[in-house]
């Protein structure tokens, strides 16, 4: 690596991504987490999960009964994750929207993240708004990552331009 990553430095209150390990670690959080889709809440819950990974700002796993009947509904295709295992996709729909392959889960997750099964992410960015605890959070930049990105977290963050080869 021929880049020289510098941390930014948290403030109070904050985390720092470069602090999270790597493989992931699973953590339980009690912030209210709401998921809006076409002006509709189409999940809520404060029993998530956060997945944290170096470079990467949290990924939240809400368990499968937070979300309105409807608003998930199985999509093709599938990913692996050298550490959790297969994901399925999920068609997110609310509010007479719906978004492709927004949603995902690891329904046999590997060894270490068994409590990841009947959870469900998704991404922040095809939803009209995520929020954490009244903040509206920002999708991880790079398209294909999860995280979401509020002013809890600092960076800089895997997906952001020039991470590449991170």
């Amino acid at each position: 690596m021929s880049q020289r990553i510098v941390p930014a430095v948290p403030g109070p209150g904050q985390e720092s991504v470069w602090d999270y390990p790597r493989p992931p670690r699973v953590e339980p959080s009690s912030g209210q987490i709401r998921i809006y889709l076409g002006g509709e809440l189409i999940a809520e819950t404060t029993e998530s999960l956060r997945v944290l990974e170096t470079s990467h700002p949290p990924v939240y796993y809400l368990p499968r009964a937070a979300f309105l009947a409807g608003a998930l509904e199985p999509s093709q295709g599938s990913s692996w994750c050298e550490f959790k295992g297969q994901a399925q996709y999920f068609t997110v729909r609310g509010g007479g929207r719906s978004a492709e392959r927004a949603a995902w889960s690891y329904p046999q997750p590997l060894p270490g993240y068994a409590e990841l099964a009947g959870r469900v992410a998704v991404y922040a960015g095809p939803m009209d708004r995520c929020e954490v605890d009244g903040e509206v959070a920002r999708p991880q930049a790079g398209g294909f990552y999860g995280g979401w990105v509020t002013d809890r977290v600092v960076g800089p963050f895997k997906g952001e331009p020039g991470t590449l080869g991170w």
